[in-house]
């Protein structure tokens, strides 16, 4: 279950635009609108996000340049009531992101019942006050119902290795559009994810 806290979000691979579109649909699908902020390198690294693909969400976006003026758009954000969620993309492991500052938006996402995604990208999981914490790696995408030439259901191999008040885990992530959530299926096994792997085992509920 998603909770109003803050969570960290690590990609596999530095440049992976995936772990944007897990943090995207396992957030709020409500109506007020998301604050997404990213740091100068973020955007040149990654570029921005694809708003025509957000029918469904409302966004405003913040470009700013150093890592310490993210942090102080999310805590700014954080005291808006009118928003759903909050996500900021910060590259690497700068000074300013320490275990203070995510203590500070920790408690400032809590105390205001908004959900906080951090993206980190060629980062590595040093300190944090983060609840959730996951590793997220893009994986092919299930076929399509109408054309087998065409992607389908978004899919990616999902780490949960830190958590507070459950327990940690691996899975097979998918995005049913039809019922707008994100589905775990059972525990990822090596070797080659085939269509179909595993049952579902846990349905992430907003």
């Amino acid at each position: 279950m998603q909770r109003h806290t803050l969570s960290e979000a690590f990609s596999a691979t530095a440049t992976d635009a995936g772990i944007a579109g897990f943090v995207l649909s396992y957030s709020p699908q409500a109506d007020a609108p998301i604050l997404w902020v990213q740091d100068r390198l973020s955007q040149r690294e990654t570029g921005r996000p694809y708003l025509p693909g957000l029918s469904r969400k409302s966004v405003i976006r913040v470009d700013v340049s150093r890592a310490a003026d993210v942090l102080w758009a999310i805590e700014e954000g954080l005291r808006c009531k009118a928003l759903s969620c909050v996500i900021a993309e910060i590259w690497g492991d700068p000074p300013a992101l320490n275990f203070t500052a995510t203590k500070r938006l920790a408690i400032r996402a809590e105390a205001s019942a908004i959900p906080c995604w951090l993206i980190r990208r060629a980062a590595a999981p040093d300190l944090s006050a983060a609840r959730d914490r996951w590793r997220i790696a893009s994986l092919p995408s299930l076929p399509h119902p109408d054309d087998p030439q065409a992607p389908g259901a978004p899919r990616w191999r999902a780490e949960l290795f830190r958590a507070r008040g459950q327990p940690p885990g691996t899975w097979v992530a998918t995005y049913d559009r039809a019922a707008d959530r994100v589905d775990f299926a059972a525990p990822f096994r090596d070797g080659p994810v085939a269509t179909g792997d595993g049952t579902a085992e846990r349905r992430a509920a907003r």
